[in-house]
């Protein structure tokens, strides 16, 4: 007689201390980005051991988005409309595809809707996940424009400095019990 074997689901949290998100963009005089002080999200796995995600939310705090510059940060939030929409959410719809790499490593392509300014867009996002000792490390950028999110790119100086449309976030997120 055969014991049924039943896996249990893992439900992990996201550290914000040892996590990393960064928004990389252009503008007519410089590159510029700004990094993530604030977010938080959780993972649950249907099967830990092969990397089975059934649920990923993600969120950051708007005005945790920081340059280190006062006025780029009050452009940013002007932009973000952060008075009105505090956070920049994601949420996992569907895994598309899950390839291994290593016994540790897995290469995930997911679909999921983003929310910026309060406009919802799915969008496929693309990402490594590798176990390391007892938390899990997802790593991946995507690129975007702000237009399809509704944000007009930010200009400063009487228009003379534009920032262009195209942005690259960038994260490295560490989930944990």
């Amino acid at each position: 007689m055969t014991t049924p074997f039943f896996v249990q689901a893992q439900k992990l949290t996201l550290d914000n201390e040892t996590s990393f998100l960064q928004v990389l963009g252009t503008s007519s005089l410089h590159d510029w980005h700004v990094q993530a002080e604030k977010q938080s999200g959780s993972m649950i796995f249907s099967d830990a051991d092969k990397f089975a995600i059934s649920s990923l939310t993600f969120s950051v705090e708007s005005e945790s988005l920081k340059s280190g510059k006062s006025a780029m940060d009050k452009k940013t939030f002007e932009a973000l409309n952060t008075k009105k929409f505090k956070t920049i959410e994601f949420s996992l719809t569907e895994v598309i595809a899950v390839n291994k790499k290593t016994e540790k490593r897995y290469e995930i392509s997911a679909s999921g809707n983003l929310v910026i300014n309060g406009v919802k867009k799915p969008i496929t996002l693309k990402f490594s996940i590798e176990k390391n000792e007892k938390v899990y490390i997802l790593e991946g950028s995507h690129k975007l424009l702000m237009t399809t999110f509704g944000i007009a790119p930010p200009k400063a100086l009487l228009g003379t400095i534009k920032t262009g449309d195209e942005i690259e976030v960038k994260f490295k997120s560490i989930f944990k019990n």
